[in-house]
């Protein structure tokens, strides 16, 4: 079952986040920019979009969200949405160039479903971008001690970088690029390559067309 009633229940607070924290947001929200295919033409998908604080500002213009609440909110934004959820996307096979999932993981129930979905979603050649709180940062960490009291990580599933590496290349993917910002001591702006300092890392993967058989015989 999607994990949607503190959606539901608090949108508001979710919104209120980013309000409260504009740096940490921009932080993110540019180390995702920086991911996104060079095309402007390029159709995206975000999966679990919200209220559409990463999708409507990143140009990404479809979104999938259980939340009932949340979808309304980034519809609001001249969005399109699809009520659905991560592990059943309600599109055909081969719809879209790129797929957003951003502090979405945490809340899946099937992670592997949730990247073999995203896999048939997508163009060959098309990539996916995958934002998340590391679970071994000092952020991740805190997270995950105090997920009780939390309205939105009471029930989450934290993972770490290497883990969601080993996850989206079980799913057929090639990992392109890894980053990371929310760096302690640094600039709040800070975008490093590579994980194990940030607090917040993306990683895009690009899906790999197969090679056809060539079908020749002895």
């Amino acid at each position: 079952m999607p994990k949607k009633e503190p959606f539901e229940q608090y949108p508001e607070a979710y919104d209120q986040w980013f309000e409260r924290n504009p740096d940490a947001y921009k932080a993110e929200l540019e180390l995702i920019r920086g991911l996104l295919p060079d095309q402007p033409e390029a159709e995206g998908l975000e999966v679990g979009v919200g209220t559409g604080k990463f999708a409507f500002p990143l140009g990404t213009g479809t979104g999938v969200e259980p939340s009932r609440k949340m979808a309304a909110r980034a519809e609001k934004l001249g969005m399109r949405v699809v009520s659905g959820v991560a592990e059943d996307l309600p599109f055909p096979d081969a719809s879209f160039d790129y797929v957003l999932l951003v502090t979405t993981i945490c809340f899946v129930d099937d992670i592997e479903q949730t990247f073999a979905q995203a896999f048939r979603v997508l163009k060959p050649g098309g990539c996916i971008i995958v934002g998340f709180v590391d679970r071994e940062s000092e952020l991740g960490k805190h997270y995950a001690a105090n997920r009780e009291k939390s309205r939105f990580y009471k029930q989450a599933t934290f993972y770490s970088a290497p883990e969601v590496v080993t996850y989206l290349q079980k799913a057929g993917f090639a990992v392109h690029s890894i980053r990371q910002t929310l760096i302690p001591g640094a600039e709040k702006d800070a975008i490093r390559d590579g994980y194990g300092q940030g607090a917040f890392v993306g990683i895009k993967a690009v899906k790999i067309a197969k090679l056809p058989s060539s079908g020749t015989q002895d």
